[in-house]
């Protein structure tokens, strides 16, 4: 198993005539908690497409834990779980019931995987709710449940595209926190993409991407060194040249 959990080489990609990702390169390490952050129309749906193979990638090279995504499609995407920008949770099953039909989806036995469903439903407060509607559920109920879903199979990668856009501060709190746990306790690379700076920590491994270019990675501490300024904030806006994420 190769020890980088996410490869991108020189990625571009362009909507007819008008480019939208330019030469994007960054690798991803397994424990790795690292935030894609950019304001909306810098290129992080884009690039999560490719990624998931939503969108063929025939600029650059992608590889996840080794596997290239061109050449070995069904290897690469089995390390992944994703959280996309739009729910996609079907409201009129119960969340039981959708967790059983990713198992379907990924070839898992829903049955044998029944204590882990509930047990992870509990983990997030929810145990008691497992055969609610998840139209009964409030919008940050709804995300960690996806995040639960996203994580059944243990996928080594997990993708999560503006996973708390339109939710309040003690839901973003939650399932930052929910996230980091996991990353931290399961080795598992996490990219997390997201237009609000404060869901950044020091210690991030941080990807600024702006106008479909890296402007800056490393730690968000070291940005902010080599930036001079004194807050993620800041050197995003320097880095950016004043726009505000």
């Amino acid at each position: 198993m190769s020890a980088v959990a996410l490869d991108l080489t020189e990625v571009s990609f362009s909507y007819a005539k008008r480019q939208v990702l330019k030469d994007v390169t960054f690798t991803l390490s397994p424990g790795e908690f690292c935030v894609l952050l950019g304001i909306n129309g810098a290129g992080k749906t884009t690039l999560f497409s490719l990624i998931t193979r939503l969108f063929v990638c025939r600029g650059g090279e992608i590889s996840i834990y080794g596997h290239n995504l061109r050449q070995q499609t069904l290897k690469a995407l089995g390390q992944l779980g994703v959280v996309f920008q739009q729910p996609t949770l079907d409201l009129d099953l119960s969340l039981l019931q959708n967790l059983r039909y990713h198992c379907a989806l990924q070839g898992l036995n829903a049955h044998d995987l029944e204590k882990s469903m509930q047990t992870a439903l509990e983990a997030i407060g929810l145990g008691d709710r497992a055969n609610d509607k998840v139209r009964q559920l409030s919008g940050g109920q709804r995300r960690r449940v996806e995040l639960v879903r996203a994580l059944l199979h243990q996928p080594r990668l997990l993708l999560a595209d503006e996973p708390t856009v339109g939710l309040d501060i003690h839901s973003r709190q939650a399932i930052l926190q929910q996230v980091r746990e996991r990353c931290n306790q399961d080795g598992i690379g996490v990219l997390w993409a997201t237009h609000l700076v404060d869901e950044v920590e020091p210690d991030d491994r941080l990807v600024i991407l702006h106008d479909g270019k890296v402007m800056a990675q490393g730690s968000a501490a070291q940005i902010m060194e080599e930036s001079g300024t004194e807050s993620v904030k800041q050197a995003f806006n320097r880095l950016t040249k004043g726009e505000e994420a």
